[in-house]
């Protein structure tokens, strides 16, 4: 990765890219109020407010610190995804408003959502993430376990949307979850990696995701990547919320029995012991809710 530096000041924002970039076509769409600058995907991505109304606008194109790729494939990349949010549309999704070509780049356009991310790793890495006060996650955890229910049902509901579309999802985890701590409101954002089906793992152990999310078959080449992989992503995001994570003992499991017996049959090593689509998941997870 290249040492040098170039810094960026542009309205109430600072930033450093490894590589120079005209940004003119930014400051034409708005007043910008803040950067994510953090995201190791190659996207660089800003708040822009205009005439009152605020927007989010994701980049593909330039370099970001933590970014070590080649920006062309990430431009590809966020090119390839803007089907995804027409195709998956949802009061639960983010609004995807406009996309154009910049120059050698690509920008889309997002309703801004006053959401805070569950995931926000560029504030609160590591131990300050669980622990922190302020920590986006944190608070989460502090709500109560009827508001994180009705959060999990969006979750849910949304990716039931989206096996009923044809799609599996890839790359979800908590960073794609945003909540509004005012209004109770629960969002989901970058979808960028989810997928027609059918499709296989073509990475292997590297294949798209996080760890405390992932099923075995994300980890495996050539392995079915579909449903019965989702229905294992959703079990694992009831445990990141409602209980230890990792640590998937009912001694850290915050709801009710029957509830914890449906994510912990989820999130099954062996495909064929899990529920066999997001749907049938749901409908025990919501039975068990009744009990």
């Amino acid at each position: 990765m290249s040492e040098k530096k170039y810094t960026y000041e542009i309205d109430a924002v600072s930033f450093q890219l490894q590589e120079p970039y005209d940004f003119a076509w930014l400051t034409k769409l708005g007043v910008v109020f803040k950067v994510f600058d953090q995201q190791d995907s190659g996207n660089l991505s800003f708040g822009v407010e205009k005439e009152g109304q605020k927007f989010f606008v994701k980049f593909a194109g330039a370099k970001p610190l933590t970014f070590d790729g080649n920006p062309l494939d990430a431009v590809s990349r966020l090119i390839e995804a803007i089907p995804l949010y027409n195709e998956l549309e949802s009061k639960s999704l983010i609004n995807l408003v406009s996309h154009f070509e910049v120059g050698t780049g690509y920008a889309a356009v997002f309703e801004w959502f006053a959401g805070e991310c569950l995931h926000s790793h560029w504030l609160f890495a590591g131990e300050a993430k669980l622990s922190h006060p302020e920590s986006p996650f944190y608070r989460y955890k502090h709500l109560s376990v009827e508001q994180r229910l009705a959060s999990l049902d969006v979750i849910f509901s949304f990716h039931e949307l989206v096996e009923l579309q044809g799609y599996v999802a890839v790359d979800f985890y908590d960073g794609s979850i945003l909540y509004d701590f005012a209004n109770d409101e629960t969002r989901i954002c970058d979808i960028d990696f989810y997928r027609l089906k059918p499709t296989v793992n073509d990475l292997g152990e590297n294949f798209w995701g996080s760890s405390r999310f992932k099923s075995p078959e994300e980890f495996i080449l050539d392995a079915p990547i579909d449903e019965v992989t989702n229905v294992f992503n959703m079990g694992a995001t009831a445990f990141v919320l409602l209980g230890g994570a990792s640590d998937r003992s009912f001694a850290k499991w915050e709801a009710s029995k029957a509830q914890y017996d449906v994510a912990l049959r989820a999130v099954s090593l062996e495909r064929e012991e899990r529920f066999q689509s997001v749907a049938a998941f749901k409908l025990a997870w919501d039975e068990a809710g009744s009990i």
